[in-house]
């Protein structure tokens, strides 16, 4: 049993070296395969965990912390992979766009460290979760043409998001609408690898199952977090 706890947690680790082949990519100037070693790391990072329950890692292998595995390899691929990729890619004056990037590292970093992030049934992340490489998707493939001022808005507006107890749906943990919420998280993963096959010219198909399925999101949100306030 071991030897398939390891291999869980080497899996894990993998997204580490997904990530740093997807800032190679960057670093070359080469954004739309540094996208797809993002959504690479996304995938591992959302399957890691069944195969974790299934090896039962914590009962294995009880001196391995897999959710600090996890915290080293997110901060890298959800935050700074990110953060790096607006700076190379986005065509925005020196200091908005540096202004931009220390916003998501510093809030990404502070919303780390606060406890209870998560809600108490476990289906809501509290505060708009860590997901900057997702963000910077919409911004560089889905919605490029945006100006200097909807970018900057946009960053600051989700990095203020981080701190508000606002309910954003765990989509592999069941609740609300769950069914239709696990279709669109199939959808944008979809319309994502699609949009980031077609770049530079995005198909309006995938550029509106994306922004569609992102309302939903929000919409779900809101929902969530309405009830969760009432109670």
């Amino acid at each position: 049993m071991k030897i398939f706890a390891w291999l869980v947690h080497i899996f894990t680790a993998s997204g580490l070296l997904a990530g740093f082949m997807g800032l190679l990519s960057a670093i070359e100037g080469d954004y739309r395969t540094a996208m797809f070693w993002m959504l690479a790391t996304l995938i591992i990072d959302g399957i890691d965990g069944t195969f974790a329950r299934m090896a039962k890692v914590t009962e294995v292998l009880p001196q391995v912390s897999g959710k600090t595995i996890d915290y080293v390899i997110d901060f890298f691929t959800y935050a700074i992979l990110p953060a790096y990729l607006f700076y190379v890619a986005i065509d925005m004056d020196y200091w908005p766009r540096l202004f931009c990037c220390f916003a998501m590292l510093l809030s990404a970093a502070i919303y780390y460290g606060l406890e209870g992030m998560v809600s108490e049934d476990g289906k809501h992340f509290i505060g708009f979760p860590v997901m900057w490489n997702m963000v910077m998707y919409v911004l560089i493939f889905v919605t490029p043409d945006l100006p200097d001022w909807a970018l900057i808005s946009t960053i600051v507006l989700l990095a203020i998001l981080h701190f508000i107890p606002v309910h954003f749906a765990y989509p592999s943990r069941g609740g609300r609408w769950w069914g239709a919420t696990l279709t669109a998280t199939v959808l944008f993963i979809v319309s994502a690898a699609m949009n980031v096959w077609y770049f530079p010219e995005p198909k309006p198909l995938w550029r509106c199952i994306c922004l569609g399925t992102t309302v939903y999101y929000g919409i779900l949100a809101v929902v969530d977090t309405q009830e969760a306030w009432q109670q």
